[in-house]
Order: C-alpha cells, then structure tokens, then sequence
C-alpha cells in the first residue's frame, strides 16, 4: 500500500488541486472532511497532513476547525492560506481581519532558512487570495515569509513540523510551487515516492476479483472517459463477466456511436447497444427550453436501461464510473446511494443491486486518462473532451429535429478537425447551431440561414475558462468550410466569452 498524505478539506476552492500536485509527485493523497478526529487520522498512519484554504475567518466561533490534538501527533503538516490562519489561531496566536485584500500574483520574501523555501531564490511569484491575516504567530514559531501587505506569509514550528504558507502553492501561477510541495513530502514527511498508477491497477483487479467472485457485473457506458476506463478495468479484472449497456441516443457526434462498439466489442465483455434515436427525439419534440430538454433525456435514459437490465435476470453488482472528484462532492460516503453518482441521472428504486462498484473513485480526471492508455484504450478515445450528457440536443438551441441533428454534426466535426490541426489546442472546443437566423448571399440568391457559433476555451478545472486564441487564418478554414460544406449555413461566428460570466456549454 502507497504511503498516504491526507489533505483535511475546509472549504477551499484548490482542494482538489492540492491532492492532484500530491499525486503529480508520487505521493498517494486523500482528501476528507476537516472535522476528522485525530483518532482516526492516526488510524490511517499518514505521513503529513495538509491543511486546506477555506471562507471563512478563523477567529469566529462557528469557523470549521480540526481536531487540535492532530497537532501532538509528531505528523508533519502544512497548512495553506485559511489552513494557515487556523491553525496559527488554535495554537494561541492572533489572526485579524487585514485593512484590504491580497488577491492575484505578488512577489514574495521567502526565507532560505526554511526547508520549504531551500534553493529557490529569495524572492518568488506567489498566488495570494485572503483578507484575514496572521497578526502575531503562536509560541515557538518563526516568520520565514512576507509580501509587501502581508508581514507572515510564511512561519514554521520545525521542531513540531509545523509549517504553513499564506499563499498557495498548488497553484502553477506560484512559480517554486512545485518545489514547495516537493520539499514538505520529501524533506519534511520524507516520503518514499511510492505512488504508481500500476500500483493503482492491480490493486483494483485485485479487490474486483475479490468482491465479485464469478458474478456478472452490469455498467451503463456512456462512452465518456470515466464509464470506458471503467469498462477496460473491469473487462481486464473479470473478463467474460461484464455486462455494458450503451443507450445511443442519437445525440452523439459523427460515427461515435460505431466507434464506442468498435472499440468494447473486443473487449473480454457482453455489450449491449440499444438503438433508441428515434425514441429520444420524439420525447423531445417541441422541447426549446434547455432545462426542459435535459430532463425528458435523462429520464428516457433511465427507462431505456431499466427495460434493458431487466431482460437480463438477476443481476447483483452494478458499477459505476465514479472518480474522486464525484466522491468529494458527496462527501465521502462511497456508493451510499446511487442516484448521487450515476452519470444517467439515477437508477430506478426497483432495480436492486447488492453491492455498487468502483473502481474508479480513488482517481482524479487526469490519472483515468492515464489509466486509460495503460488499458490499452485509443488516445483518441481516453483524450476526448468533455461531453455533456444529452450530447448535440444542448449544442442546439431550441427544438431538437433530425436534420438540425445532421446540420450540427457536419459543423462539430469540422470545428474539431481544423482546431486539431494546431500545435496548441484549445481544452474544449466545438459548433453550436443557434437559433439565429441572419441574411447571406450564395451564388446570387439571397438566403435566410441559421448561425453556427465555434466555441473553443482553455482552462486548468472547468470551473473557470477564457476564450482560446485561435489564429484567424484557422477561424477562417473552420468558417469558409461549413458555409461550403453546409448548404443551409453562410453565416459562423466565434465566441470570446470567458466562464464566469459565460458558461463553457451555451445551454
């Protein structure tokens, strides 16, 4: 078993990113509640704790707090912007709100002294987002940090191996983060660097083959990344044994259908593709409204597997592509209830499975692709950008028809196709058909088209993205091509809306 470090979450925005830097340098990372009780962080034998950012101020009585006997554990721990503050408050020093904010890149005075900051130059480019300050530091720790507004940015306690740090250093706008982070695990925790994702695999062969035995096991694949690494690793476990069931919609992109069946139809598993195009658009026929169109597809989608699942008989395991973030969410409680995690929207009351599988819900986004390719998956198919569950049907703004459909999927194609040229792609990118009709000319006749919008952001988490700056020698390839390609479009236009205030998918 991997060495654990444990990341106690209060609220921060990065938590995530914390954990993922962890992992990025081979430290196996898990993030729980930050009410956890030293008891049982004792229990899990970690070798450092990090404590997260978080809203609130630490010196108001209703403020999230640990458990302060983790600070007698001899455990290392590093406690980050609000993880910082909270603990420099239990501890019996004075944190205060500060006269204004420090928010963005600022140049920081780091202190050599420290382990932390060794052999990364005295001044360094740090992220800072707080309002409350360290005023006075508790017994027995030193300063090893400032910025001009912010007079402890960094203070430590070594002969406790307490440490903390105002700024984040997860973040790669912190330039000497990652040395940083290196520095707690390796010189601090003194960690082994024992986290592989091998290791990872043939640990969940392991369980799988254990928990199920010689029983089948039932997975709704959608086709995303997370549902067919699934599918790899369980046909990989328990070949012969897994049952997918692929609803096709007929909201998919060009030939994705045929290449999800291509792709599991080799695989050591029975798969099940049910064609329901025809049933989908016509339980969204009429349908403009987005959340409208959202709704009736997930729950078709629910009806369609039901009816499906229970031609096979008796069933017991269903699995569940699953990965951490999802976990995070919900707050820990693994498979408590399925309709929580399922990627269809929730599985019917009186479909019952004994036991709910996994194996997935250790694993962040990036580590799944990584597993992918280790499965023997198509790069094609373990890189394919994020998708939403009804597919095409909210790339099309108003009613859903068949050859607004067909319309969508020759100008999806040609936007990714031109976009993949590049040497730097954008994250995300894709055609919108809107319902936006606009005066052209082709030939010498006038026409009245629909618009198609391109889409293309970049961003670190998809919580936030700007528009990609996309050459406009591209834009005008991925625009002269539908208007030639598409007889009823003469008209394309780019979207430079950043998330906030834009969302990535325009419904």
């Amino acid at each position: 078993m991997s060495e654990l470090v444990l990341v106690l979450d209060f609220g921060g925005q990065y938590k995530e990113l914390i954990a993922r830097a962890v992992r990025g340098l081979s430290v196996y990372s898990e993030i729980r509640n930050g009410s956890m009780s030293a008891e049982e962080i004792k229990a899990l034998s970690p070798i450092g704790i990090i404590l997260t950012g978080g809203p609130n101020s630490a010196y108001l009585p209703d403020s999230p707090r640990c458990d302060p006997d983790i600070f007698t554990l001899g455990i290392p721990i590093l406690g980050i912007c609000y993880g910082m503050q909270m603990m420099c408050h239990m501890l019996g020093g004075e944190v205060q709100r500060g006269e204004h904010g420090e928010y963005g890149v600022v140049t920081a005075v780091l202190d050599p002294r420290s382990i932390l900051f060794q052999h990364i130059g005295a001044l360094s480019a740090v992220l800072m987002s707080h309002n409350d300050r360290v005023k006075k530091l508790p017994n027995g720790f030193v300063n090893r940090g400032k910025t001009t507004d912010c007079v402890h940015a960094a203070c430590e306690d070594a002969e406790r191996k307490l440490y903390g740090v105002q700024f984040h250093p997860e973040t790669e706008q912190t330039t000497e983060g990652r040395n940083i982070m290196r520095r707690f695990l390796y010189d601090i925790c003194a960690a082994k660097g024992d986290y592989r994702i091998n290791d990872y695999i043939n640990e969940q062969i392991r369980r799988i083959r254990q928990e199920v035995g010689n029983e089948k096991i039932l997975l709704a694949l959608s086709g995303g990344v997370d549902s067919s690494v699934c599918a790899a690793l369980l046909s990989k476990a328990v070949p012969g044994q897994l049952v997918c069931i692929f609803v096709d919609h007929g909201f998919m992109r060009q030939h994705e259908g045929d290449e999800i069946e291509r792709i599991f139809s080799g695989k050591a598993l029975q798969f099940i593709r049910v064609n329901a195009q025809k049933r989908f658009l016509q339980k969204i026929k009429g349908i403009a409204e987005p959340e409208q169109k959202r709704k009736r597809i997930g729950e078709e989608f629910i009806r369609v597997f039901e009816e499906e699942a229970k031609k096979l008989g008796d069933i017991r395991f269903l699995a569940q592509g699953t990965i951490y973030p999802d976990v995070i969410e919900s707050g820990g409680k693994l498979g408590a209830t399925i309709k929580s995690h399922h990627n269809v929207g929730g599985i019917p009351d009186d479909l019952v499975f004994n036991k709910i599988v996994e194996p997935l819900s250790g694993l962040f986004k990036d580590e799944v692709r990584l597993l992918g390719r280790k499965l023997g998956l198509p790069a094609a198919l373990v890189r394919r950008q994020p998708f939403p569950g009804p597919g095409l049907a909210i790339r099309i703004m108003g009613e859903v028809t068949a050859e607004k459909l067909e319309i969508l999927r020759i100008a999806d194609k040609i936007v990714r196709e031109e976009i993949e040229k590049l040497s730097r792609k954008a994250h995300q990118y894709f055609a919108v058909l809107t319902n936006v009709r606009t005066v052209g000319v082709k030939g010498d006749d006038r026409t009245y088209d629909p618009v198609i919008a391109v889409r293309a952001v970049v961003t670190g988490d998809f919580m936030t993205c700007e528009y990609a700056a996309v050459p406009h020698k591209t834009l005008g390839r991925i625009a002269s091509r539908i208007t030639s390609e598409i007889k009823v479009v003469s008209r394309v236009v780019y979207d430079i809306t950043s998330k906030p205030p834009a969302t990535i998918e325009w419904e």
